[in-house]
């Protein structure tokens, strides 16, 4: 089979209101955050098929005909399996020498390539190529790294394998697949990122395909189209953040449901009528609310607090994002803020030891990029190995 080089990006993920909450059945807005993972696919003659992960310091190669000896038998022909093959991953996991003892970032991230690979590669011979990812998302942090990077093994293996076509035409710089190819892209993200966390939910691979906000209640995922893009800082206070839920009242769970369906509200209209500081105004008091009501819960944390102080001395509003005790917050930035006004703030927050970045929540999913499109320093890594 003949593979051809491409370049791929998939975004990371934030939640925006909800959560906590969405576990007891109420709603959660789930945004794409525009810091993403790229991957490069290179077809080799090398015989070998090689994965390079710089942001964990991870080089592995292997030969095609170690490979193919792994392929199971009753090997299912199917083009979309529905179930992980617990042959293939027993396989695996014997070839890498991987048990419950490590499964650390570098086990799970070539455990997911590699039975990606193998699966869709099965019917015909394991093509010879590299692939180098890379990704501007700190790991471990809830921000859907590793949905991101399951995101970019799907698309880049899937149309290497001639399951779905490149999308990009020759005047192209980026492109996006169709709908039908983005839910095959979704299913095999689903795969790797069942390898790598057991039981996912499936939000952060599929805000990873399909970009923008999704819509997630009892289970459930619903694309929501037209969404405003929106800048925001987000802080990392590199406090490890923690997943325990607390027993919390029925009415600070509703009235998260209530904040999470009046953003939704106030969003759409964005895209339906001119912007108004109205909208910018709720969107803030929102922040303020659910911020207060995780806090009641009890997942806030001190170095959050000090996160929205920081902030709310320049007039900018902040919450938590994910799991909560630690972890990431967002901080809205209104249209017509003052470039300075971000320049102190982000350098208020690193004088607190937090890491921060200015990006953006909204933005696309998965797309092929042309390598006129991918960013110099992005390219200047993807294209060393």
């Amino acid at each position: 089979m003949q593979v051809t080089d491409l370049y791929v990006s998939a975004p990371g993920k934030a939640i925006l209101h909800g959560e906590h909450a969405v576990v007891h059945g109420k709603v959660a807005l789930a945004v794409s955050l525009n810091l993403r993972t790229y991957l490069r696919l290179k077809a080799t003659t090398t015989d070998k098929v090689c994965i390079n992960l710089p942001n964990i310091d991870t080089f592995l190669c292997w030969d095609l005909s170690e490979l193919s000896q792994l392929i199971p038998y009753s090997f299912d022909k199917r083009e979309e399996v529905k179930l992980l093959d617990a042959e293939l991953v027993g396989r695996l996991r014997d070839f890498l020498g991987v048990t419950n003892g490590n499964l650390d970032t570098c086990n799970m991230a070539t455990l997911s390539f590699l039975y990606i690979y193998i699966s869709l590669f099965r019917s015909s011979a394991l093509p010879s190529l590299t692939l180098t990812v890379w990704s501007e998302l700190p790991t471990g942090a809830g921000l859907g790294s590793s949905a991101a990077y399951s995101v970019c093994l799907a698309a880049a293996l899937l149309c290497a394998s001639g399951a779905i076509p490149s999308p990009l035409k020759e005047c192209d710089h980026t492109a996006r697949w169709c709908q039908e190819d983005l839910e095959l892209i979704n299913s095999w993200a689903f795969q790797g990122e069942k390898i790598i966390h057991g039981n996912p939910s499936g939000v952060d691979n599929a805000v990873g395909t399909w970009g923008g906000m999704l819509r997630f209640l009892a289970g459930k995922i619903i694309p929501l189209s037209r969404v405003p893009l929106l800048r925001i800082l987000l802080t990392n206070t590199k406090v490890p953040r923690s997943t325990k839920l607390p027993s919390i009242m029925t009415p600070v769970l509703d009235s998260v449901d209530a904040v999470s369906c009046t953003c939704e509200k106030v969003l759409s209209e964005m895209t339906c009528e001119p912007i108004r500081g109205e909208h910018y105004n709720t969107l803030e008091e929102l922040i303020d609310i659910n911020q207060h009501h995780l806090n009641v819960m009890g997942v806030g944390h001190p170095a959050l607090d000090t996160l929205c102080r920081v902030t709310l001395t320049r007039g900018l509003h902040s919450k938590l994002t994910g799991a909560g005790g630690g972890g990431c917050g967002i901080t809205l930035l209104r249209p017509e803020t003052d470039a300075s006004v971000i320049q102190t703030t982000v350098q208020d927050l690193k004088d607190c030891g937090f890491d921060c970045w200015e990006t953006s929540i909204g933005g696309p999913g998965v797309q092929q990029h042309s390598p006129l499109s991918v960013k110099e320093e992005v390219l200047e890594v993807l294209n060393h190995y």
